[in-house]
């Protein structure tokens, strides 16, 4: 129970960096002698239905819902400067949930998602702060349900205030904000590079980490002929955390590809882990060789206001070398109605299979972003 109620509370967060290539590209507040300052913003709310069958009858119910989706409500703000040869820039974001009044009349808490700086030259960039972690950043921002719900069965998310786990746990782990130092190379002939130090996750109260985490993410973009882009990626973590005579040693490796052709996307990607629990690097680990591993396609259709998608994703393995607790398989479709471009209408069917439950899930929602 004190894990599952860890996950709800650390899910509530989930990600939304980048998500502006699919939404607005924000507002510009001051533009004037190389100085910028600009805001961007996402709210959602779904009407969700629930349908759980649990295998021990402890959670069997129907459940209506009126939630946000993968995606938590947001506020953010950019600032950039030229300084002689340097780009100087800033970000900040602020998040908040809208369903928290139904147990605790309110409590509606603002969480900082993103607060960094960075330094850019002809060298490449350096980030400092909190910011998304690497490892499998790429493989959640490529998903094509972001700005809808996602799954809430493998860990019976059905309930709280936070968000929906979207792929989380049935396609991929969660990259985890983090205090981090890192470095990003220029983009050269398509290619560019990642490397950061990143505040590792403890094993135990009074766990030793004696060196930081370290990740790292290679990208590469290129176009295989005209009007045909693509993208492939992968990218790494490790981190050792010691408590007593415990050690617990994580690293994973995640990758993935996507292919566009006029309307047409089709992406595929997936990951392999040691050492993590349901949702990645949350409060650390679980079990030393604890594995997992996942994978998640999708193809979608774009014509007009209309984009159509279809998923399936599934994640397996454990949180101890012979559990297969973390074995979950979602199949989703989705309809995105694109009615200006600040907003979206949104119409998703999941359904979520566990070792635990069986959920179907019906979401009809809203997306407003600037």
């Amino acid at each position: 129970m004190k894990n599952k109620k860890t996950h709800l509370k650390l899910l509530t967060c989930a990600i939304a960096a980048g998500i502006c290539t699919q939404a607005s590209a924000g507002l510009t507040l001051y533009d004037k002698d190389d100085t910028t300052f600009s805001t961007d913003g996402l709210i959602n709310t779904f009407y969700v239905h629930s349908q759980v069958d649990d295998l021990d009858d402890t959670l069997d119910r129907t459940q209506s819902r009126v939630k946000m989706g993968f995606l938590p409500n947001y506020i953010g703000f950019n600032f950039g400067k030229q300084v002689d040869d340097l780009k100087l820039g800033a970000r900040s974001s602020f998040w908040v949930s809208v369903n928290d009044a139904n147990t605790n009349l309110t409590s509606t808490g603002i969480d900082v998602r993103q607060f960094y700086g960075t330094v850019d030259g002809e060298w490449g960039q350096v980030l400092i702060g909190k910011d998304f972690a690497l490892f499998g950043r790429s493989n959640i921002l490529g998903d094509e349900l972001l700005l809808g719900y996602g799954q809430v069965g493998s860990d019976g998310l059905i309930d709280g205030q936070g968000v929906s786990f979207g792929n989380i746990g049935t396609g991929y782990l969660y990259p985890f904000p983090n205090a981090q130092i890192t470095y990003r190379t220029p983009k050269n002939n398509g290619f560019q590079l990642a490397v950061g130090l990143m505040d590792p996750s403890k094993s135990a109260s009074g766990s030793e980490e004696s060196t930081p985490r370290i990740e790292a993410e290679l990208t590469f973009e290129t176009q295989l002929s005209d009007n045909v882009p693509m993208k492939a990626w992968v990218s790494g973590m490790a981190q050792s955390s010691t408590s007593g005579a415990t050690d617990v040693d994580s690293n994973g490796v995640a990758y993935g590809v996507n292919v566009k052709l006029a309307g047409l996307s089709l992406s595929a990607s997936g990951f392999s882990a040691t050492g993590v629990g349901t949702a990645g690097l949350a409060n650390l680990v679980t079990a030393d060789n604890a594995d997992v591993d996942g994978y998640l396609v999708q193809a979608s259709y774009t014509t007009g206001k209309e984009r159509l998608v279809a998923s399936y994703g599934e994640n397996s393995g454990g949180t101890t070398a012979s559990a297969n607790n973390l074995d979950a398989q979602n199949t989703a479709v989705a309809w995105f109605h694109t009615v200006n471009s600040n907003l979206k209408l949104v119409a998703e069917y999941d359904r979520t299979e566990s070792d635990a439950r069986e959920t179907d899930t019906v979401a009809l929602g809203a997306v407003l972003t600037w």
